[in-house]
């Protein structure tokens, strides 16, 4: 059996995924179509991991992200992917991760760009030609679901199963995760295809 190429998209200088190929921002550029190309060919790649990574760029560049992203995953492989969540019940959580962030620009979030819900971030990928499953999440009413999942398929840190903080049956510091796994190209339709970059 090929060796499975599993990437690790803005790792932010930590090694979460022993194995796997862990990219930073200036190594791979979510919105440049050359810089995917220059790295890897298409539908090469079995899983992605991004752990808060999409809330750093607006909807519009995410949609383009996941449809590049998608070009080189293979049928049936997945970005697992984590953010801020906007539907969890804390002021001060929230007031960390909104947009542009509490205030300081040297705040890692000071470039944050949108606050994903469960909903918002099932519909960006699920729109660019996704199967979605919500792994951990808070609903409208501030209640914590979850799905178990597995390590091996990408781990992320600030979640329920990983972060420290997180012990006990509701998180106190949570992402929204969603795995969104690539289906049969014949099922994705044309309005699907992007070639537009960000430069």
């Amino acid at each position: 059996m090929m060796n499975e190429l599993k990437v690790v998209i803005g790792a932010g200088g930590y090694n979460n995924n022993p194995g796997w190929l862990h990219t930073e921002e200036n190594e791979l550029n979510l919105l440049k179509r050359s810089s995917w190309s220059e790295k890897f060919k298409k539908e090469t790649i079995s899983a992605c991991v991004a752990e808060h990574v999409w809330e750093h760029l607006t909807y519009d560049e995410g949609f383009l992200a996941a449809n590049l992203v998608r070009d080189y995953l293979r049928v049936g492989g997945h970005i697992r992917c984590a953010v801020p969540d906007g539907f969890f019940p804390n002021e001060e959580y929230q007031r960390m991760v909104q947009v542009g962030g509490p205030g300081p620009e040297d705040h890692p979030a000071f470039d944050h760009k949108i606050v994903y819900t469960y909903q918002t971030l099932q519909s960006l990928f699920e729109k660019a030609g996704y199967q979605v499953t919500l792994l951990e999440y808070f609903d409208e009413q501030g209640i914590f679901h979850k799905k178990e999942w597995s390590r091996a398929d990408g781990v992320i840190f600030r979640s329920s199963q990983c972060d420290p903080r997180n012990q006990g049956d509701v998180p106190t510091f949570p992402s929204l995760i969603i795995d969104a796994t690539k289906i049969d190209t014949n099922d994705r339709g044309e309005t699907l295809h992007v070639e537009a970059e960000v430069t």
